[in-house]
């Protein structure tokens, strides 16, 4: 596989999935959803956003790695959260994205392993 496809798919998963946790940890009380309002919903929303921004690391070095410099550091900055909030945040909001993003946060671990 291109390591840029592999790079784009992986990095906009794992920020999508850690800027929905840290959104969904900023609400207030009343305006969290019923999944995040008790305690070990939001430890599962943390623990969902520090695995993510973990992968996300991993994913960075990654494109570091295989692809020229300015491309990762773009994506970081630019891309990924423009992404992030125009598109799926608008389109799912942000409990949805964190559930739909989590699984493919750990499907993205050992794809970034395999093609280090």
């Amino acid at each position: 596989m291109d390591p840029l496809i592999i790079f784009l798919a992986t990095g906009l998963v794992t920020m999508s999935a850690a800027l929905s946790a840290g959104a969904i940890n900023k609400l207030p009380e009343e305006s969290k959803p019923a999944f995040a309002a008790s305690r070990n919903g939001m430890v599962a929303v943390i623990m969902a956003g520090n695995i993510s921004a973990i992968t996300l690391l991993f994913a960075m070095a990654f494109g570091f790695l295989h692809l020229d410099w300015w491309i990762p550091l773009i994506c970081m900055f630019i891309t990924f959260p423009v992404v992030h909030v125009v598109i799926l945040q608008k389109l799912l909001g942000d409990l949805k994205t964190l559930l739909l993003m989590g699984p493919l946060v750990i499907a993205a671990m050992p794809v970034l392993y395999y093609f280090w």
